[in-house]
């Protein structure tokens, strides 16, 4: 079936890990297996070959530039915002090159979509599978709009979404692990959004941001990779009561599929899928969870996050590369899920929010 990965690092990779996407996996796993810059050299995820073999004909494909507030922050940044702005400039000067490449097409409205949605329901074709993948363009933390100008130039390039902040503080709003609401320049982003028709992605605010963006903007949203706090507490997870407010507004939540969100008492550079028994079990629990508390299947969908700062060695034990995902449909319908609510999560819950901010 067709899968919609709400949450893709894929310029991020290309750009600044140096892996070309359009090589299968185990060559990009060679070519860096010598480098010990990252610690997930060696053991990445996501490859154009493997998406497609995952089905994964869809996805939202971020830009990702923070700016660093704090010298002495655990996630890294740039120094100034002009600075992001050019990485994420840069990042999207790639995806134009894989576009032109024929391995990604970017979707920008509703007709685009569909017809791309179209294409990947279609029986395949005899040969290898060449489909282009659909990139609904995103920016993951808003630090690199210099401008409320630099949005609309943004768009215009067809960026289409956009998560205010990431971690720490920032530019427009507070994201993971700080509190706070918006200042006065987040709450004119949010406004701004609104007026062009982008997609919120609450993902990585603070509670506060949360909350204050559900009243502040009356526009389509979703939470593009999230689990639940209350299997795993920690701020950058989703309490009930937040979980519920989204499902108000007919939102959408990706389960991610980072191993210390999965399951509790991860310990970085430490655990290990095989310490803590981590799998796509435990990710089941997280939909199960996401639908009891909203009262429908309706508002839980993926967004792996696969390749993002991490491959392998902090995902479920079964996930070796993103093809592997696929495997969680089989644990949903064992658990008494209809193939129709599946279908839901793996696409069709993501695709009723576009079509509606695309209508």
């Amino acid at each position: 079936m067709l899968l919609l990965d709400a949450h893709l690092d894929l310029a991020m990779n290309a750009v600044e890990w140096n892996r070309d996407l359009s090589r299968p996996l185990d060559a990009i796993r060679s070519h860096e297996a010598h480098k010990k810059d990252k610690p997930d050299r060696g053991r990445g995820t996501v490859c154009f070959d493997a998406m497609r073999r995952a089905g994964a004909g869809i996805c939202v494909a971020t830009q990702i530039a923070r700016v660093e507030h704090d010298a002495y922050s655990p996630v890294a940044g740039w120094a100034s915002q002009a600075q992001a702005w050019a990485m994420t400039r840069a990042q999207r000067a790639w995806y134009e090159a894989m576009e032109e490449a024929g391995e990604i097409r970017i979707l920008r409205d509703r007709a685009s979509m569909e017809a791309h949605v179209a294409l990947w329901s279609a029986p395949l074709p005899a040969g290898p599978d060449r489909r282009p993948i659909g990139c609904i363009l995103s920016l993951e933390g808003a630090d690199s709009l210099v401008t409320l100008g630099h949005l609309e130039r943004s768009w215009n390039d067809g960026l289409r979404a956009v998560g205010p902040a990431h971690y720490g503080p920032g530019v427009y709003a507070h994201g993971t692990s700080t509190t706070g609401g918006f200042n006065p320049r987040g709450r004119d982003l949010l406004r701004e959004m609104a007026r062009l028709g982008v997609i919120l992605d609450v993902t990585h605010l603070s509670d506060e941001c949360l909350v204050e963006a559900l009243d502040l903007f009356d526009g389509p949203l979703w939470a593009s990779h999230h689990l639940c706090r209350a299997l795993v507490p920690h701020q950058r997870q989703l309490p009930d009561d937040h979980l519920r407010l989204l499902a108000q507004r007919d939102a959408v939540v990706g389960l991610a599929l980072d191993a210390w969100m999965v399951v509790p008492g991860w310990v970085r550079g430490q655990s290990t899928p095989e310490s803590t028994g981590a799998s796509l079990h435990h990710v089941a629990d997280h939909a199960d969870h996401i639908a009891q508390v909203t009262g429908s299947a309706r508002h839980v969908g993926i967004g792996t996050d696969l390749d993002g700062a991490f491959g392998n060695e902090q995902t479920p034990r079964e996930v070796q590369s993103i093809a592997d995902v696929p495997r969680l449909a089989d644990i949903l319908l064992g658990r008494g899920w209809s193939m129709a609510d599946v279908e839901g999560v793996f696409s069709g819950n993501f695709l009723r929010v576009l079509r509606r901010a695309w209508r």
